[in-house]
């Protein structure tokens, strides 16, 4: 029978952190059951950054006006072709997670872990989007010219993906969000696939998060916050990993990795709908002054956000038709509230001057966050002194490069 990496024992400061991140979620989820018109625009937003902080990890950079457009399946305004299609692949997958999130009679399986995996790399055949690797792989650290991790015998990996699946279909008692996080190392570690493998890890993570249902998955994703993060999801990953297939190495530190990222994202989240709130009721009092239709906040909101206003994803935010949202557009241009850029055809909206100053005005100056574990990048260091990191490459392999196993 083969091993997997297993969850640690937990300390106390752990289960008082797990306490209170559940916590935020039930308050979230409490928020997010009284609905609001801001909620759909919220839930957008959170998805698009954790698409873009998932693909920054592999050298997919994208703005959040285009994560955004991908969401919206609108075309990118900056993005390049290449980058484009690792986003829209990212989403399908994603767009997966999303409604097996909801399935009550899902079940883990190795052949949805290899349809996502198609969904993912699906625009580029000669990466073997659904297909095992047939290989042993050997990841170098290309400044030194040395191996830094092997993974594990290719044909061990049919195996080693049957029996994650297993586990995670058994009902434990450990906390989904350990749970989660030994999914994301395990697959991460087993390298199953010739390229994806960083994306599938972060998004099966998200999926077991979904299965939790305590809140949306758009809103327990800590993808945004490990995008923001790359070097010390890097450095513990290599620090956990130890620069093999190694399954009996200490797992607390991934562990308590993880609890912060969602400690940190929780606040994050709950921040951002207090200030949400803030910023729709300015809205309703600047439409109720110029005498505007209220469905117009919706194109104000995304403005004042800093994203750009496009008329199809106007149109179905405040459901109209087209030549109503033309003619919403066309009086919040007049009223000095948002300005046109681009042709009639590619034509988009950003906020002017005045609704810029009037959203920061309403969104202040943000505290810093409250680090539930304020010496673990220190850990972190010390574990993984001598790790292998380069920078090297945009490709999936020199990217997990950096680290022994982070990336693709």
């Amino acid at each position: 029978m083969v091993s997997l990496f297993r969850p640690p024992g937990l300390d106390p400061v752990d289960h008082e952190v797990i306490q209170v991140i559940h916590s935020m979620r039930r308050e979230l989820g409490h928020l997010l059951g009284t609905p609001r018109r801001w909620h759909g625009q919220l839930r957008r937003t959170s998805l698009a950054r954790a698409i873009r902080g998932s693909n920054s990890i592999e050298g997919y950079h994208v703005s959040v006006d285009d994560a955004v457009a991908a969401v919206d399946e609108e075309q990118p305004l900056a993005a390049d072709e290449r980058t484009w299609s690792e986003i829209i692949g990212y989403r399908s997958a994603m767009s997966f997670v999303l409604q097996a999130g909801q399935d009550p009679e899902f079940r883990y399986d190795p052949g949805v872990l290899r349809s996502m995996h198609f969904m993912l790399l699906s625009h580029d055949l000669s990466k073997g989007p659904g297909l095992y690797r047939q290989s042993t792989i050997y990841v170098n650290d290309e400044s030194g010219g040395r191996i830094v991790y092997e993974g594990p015998d290719a044909h061990t990996v049919p195996e080693l993906v049957r029996a994650l699946m297993t586990d995670l279909n058994a009902d434990r008692a450990a906390d989904p969000l350990v749970k989660a996080a030994m999914a994301h190392l395990n697959l991460v570690m087993i390298h199953p696939f010739r390229d994806g493998n960083g994306r599938m890890a972060r998004a099966v993570q998200t999926l077991v998060l979904a299965r939790d249902a305590i809140v949306a998955p758009q809103f327990a994703s800590i993808e945004e916050w490990l995008g923001s993060n790359t070097q010390s999801y890097y450095r513990v990953l290599a620090a956990t990993g130890g620069g093999s297939w190694r399954p009996e190495r200490d797992t607390h530190l991934w562990v308590k990795f993880n609890l912060r990222a969602h400690h940190m994202q929780a606040q994050t989240v709950r921040r951002r709908m207090a200030s949400a709130e803030r910023l729709w009721l300015r809205l309703e009092e600047v439409v109720a002054q110029h005498h505007l239709p209220a469905r117009t906040a919706n194109a104000l909101y995304d403005g004042a956000a800093g994203l750009r206003v496009r008329r199809p994803a106007y149109a179905k935010l405040a459901e109209v038709e087209g030549r109503t949202a033309t003619r919403d557009l066309a009086q919040l241009v007049e009223s000095g509230l948002l300005s046109a850029e681009g042709a009639t055809r590619g034509r988009y909206y950003r906020a002017s001057d005045t609704l810029r100053s009037w959203a920061a005005a309403v969104q202040g100056t943000a505290a810093p966050l409250d680090d539930p574990y304020p010496r673990l990048e220190q850990e972190i260091d010390l574990s993984a002194r001598g790790a292998a990191v380069t920078t090297a490459g945009r490709g999936d392999e020199p990217v997990l490069a950096r680290t022994l196993t982070s990336a693709d």
